[in-house]
């Protein structure tokens, strides 16, 4: 399955060791914050020899806006060299700043934060005055370096870290989609974050870092709570079935997985910069179940599967990610569960469970590490079929025996998540886990979406004729023709579901179509090429996947467009 999600400014890296430095400009005496429409605050976050990184907010007293502009001009010789959330640009000591396409719209009494980075030399001097659309603002002092540190905000673990919080956007992401045709639509949704691999952790190609990333989380928080999901995804001989989303590590490189890995993305999370945010980790994608799906004897295994199988080192890794990053306490692990089209089979359900029960308990971790389980990670499988339940017959068969659902136990995500938590509890899980489901690609909606039942005819047209997954078998994972948009984010949407998530970023390819030569450690994949005709793991159908796409975690603009097209529910 698909997935690179990395990150901007590189050159942050090298602030690691002055973070925490909070500068914020004080209000000028003779202006009084009820007397003027507006109020800006502007922080210094990270500050070294040669640069700085700030986090303005602006709050509208004012007349609700559907575009803003913010301006004001430095004293010294700071320039702004690149930002986010915003349009920034500078003349001489003069910087303007204007909304983006998507979030323009600033409400009586609303806010909007943007963020960027800027170099300087001498002195950094907070700029004196603001504006909002040409109006003087107040400008609010948010505590400077020599102020005394904000209390301790960490405390228990809540029930669930989704509620009553809004969950980050990543502005990487953001910008992609808003540069689309329609794309401003969805742009202010929330997606994951993925470090794919090791130079993740501080950006590649000059993107945004793990401390870039958690940093503009910060200014998106403002005073209430505020997720941010990462995606943890650099097992040794990771994802050992398919090839587009191989990783960097060979089987054996268990080591440099925790020390080059795993411990350097523990310790940015456990800054205390960092802990009034709560830290969302999607733990290792799709390996687990390759554990029992595709090794011994089975049709569909692989020697690199057997392997794995062999070592432990799967079970070892996500053991040590556990144990590491959880103790972080604003840090919420959820270990991928797979989805219905691979563990739902009677010979894979238990089994399944008792392997993350293995990997749980590995490496030093218990399962008190463990929040909770996400199942359709960056896959398409419905989060719903309405127009039949696995209990229905036609003509004297079961909706079992239907070549859709091949004896599997479960149609969907979501009856398979609610499902899949119980058996995981009495594996000996915490009661209290709760499940994800990501729905950014398994909406199937558009002309093709079924408006009822099919026929009666027999059991498949049944099948068919209602099913709202029009793939051609639950294995086809690549860049799927006819999929959409599905739920959007959303916290306690059914019980025992914690959220909807977007965890894959829409519009961000599966894998290449044909081979690319790639220094990402990224293979060619045939379940990605629209010719293959399939393998034991999806039942011997073509792939279904779409033409000219790039390399996995690249962008892939008729794919984006694609989803919006089908989404469900719709776009407006």
């Amino acid at each position: 399955m698909s997935r690179t999600r990395t990150a901007m400014l590189a050159a942050l890296a090298l602030v690691a060791g002055a973070s925490g430095t909070a500068l914020a400009a004080s209000a000028p005496e003779d202006i009084g914050t009820a007397a003027v429409p507006c109020t800006v605050e502007y922080k210094v976050q990270n500050q070294w020899d040669t640069g700085f990184t700030a986090a303005v907010t602006v709050t509208n007293q004012g007349a609700a806006k559907s575009d803003w502009s913010v301006k004001w001009s430095y004293a010294g010789n700071q320039k702004v060299t690149s930002g986010w959330n915003a349009k920034i640009s500078q003349s001489g000591a003069a910087v303007t700043a204007t909304n983006e396409t998507y979030n323009g719209t600033l409400s009586t009494g609303g806010s909007v934060s943007f963020g960027f980075q800027g170099s300087y030399s001498g002195t950094n001097a907070i700029p004196a005055a603001f504006t909002l659309d040409g109006v003087t603002c107040n400008v609010d002092d948010g505590g400077g370096p020599t102020d005394p540190p904000d209390p301790d905000p960490t405390g228990p673990k809540v029930d669930n870290p989704y509620s009553g919080a809004k969950v980050y956007v990543n502005p990487e992401w953001s910008a992609n989609a808003a540069a689309e045709p329609g794309g401003s639509r969805i742009a202010n949704q929330p997606t994951g974050v993925w470090l794919d691999r090791i130079a993740a952790i501080n950006g590649v190609n000059g993107g945004m870092g793990l401390r870039d990333h958690l940093d503009a989380a910060l200014i998106q928080k403002g005073s209430g709570e505020l997720v941010v999901q990462l995606v943890i995804y650099n097992l040794p001989g990771r994802d050992c079935s398919a090839l587009a989303s191989n990783g960097e590590l060979g089987p054996t490189e268990l080591g440099r997985y925790k020390t080059e890995y795993i411990d350097p993305i523990a310790a940015i999370l456990a800054d205390p910069k960092y802990a009034a945010l709560r830290i969302v980790t999607t733990i290792e994608i799709d390996s687990l179940p390759n554990l029992v799906t595709n090794t011994g004897s089975r049709p569909t295994a692989t020697p690199q599967c057997d392997v794995m199988k062999a070592n432990g080192n799967y079970q070892k890794g996500v053991g040590y990610a556990l144990n590491k990053l959880g103790d972080a306490p604003n840090v919420y692990n959820y270990i991928d569960a797979g989805h219905h089209g691979w563990i739902g089979w009677d010979d894979n359900f238990a089994p399944s469970a008792a392997v993350m029960k293995e990997a749980a308990t590995s490496e030093g971790a218990t399962v008190n590490d463990v929040h909770g389980f996400i199942a359709n990670t960056a896959n398409y499988s419905a989060l719903k079929e309405n127009n039949f339940t696995i209990n229905d017959s036609v003509g004297g068969k079961s909706v079992r025996e239907s070549k859709w659902v091949d004896w599997n136990r479960y149609t969907d995500e979501l009856s398979f998540a609610q499902a899949f938590r119980q058996q995981l509890v009495t594996t000996g899980f915490n009661s209290g886990i709760g499940m994800l489901i990501d729905t950014s690609r398994n909406g199937w909606g558009g002309s093709a979406r079924p408006a009822g039942p099919g026929p009666m005819t027999d059991v498949d047209a049944y099948v068919n004729g209602g099913r709202y997954d029009r793939r051609l078998n639950t294995g086809n994972w690549c860049n799927q023709s006819g999929a959409g948009l599905g739920e959007r984010p959303q916290a306690n949407p059914a019980a025992g579901i914690d959220a909807y998530v977007w965890i894959k970023p829409p519009g961000e390819s599966d894998g290449a179509s044909q081979e690319i030569p790639n220094d990402e450690g990224k293979g060619f994949d045939r379940m990605c090429d629209p010719t293959y005709t399939g393998n034991p793991r999806n039942g011997n159908n073509m792939s279904g996947s779409l033409p000219n796409a790039p390399l996995s975690g690249h962008w892939f603009s008729a794919q984006f467009q694609q989803l919006m097209q089908n989404a469900y529910p719709p776009l407006s």
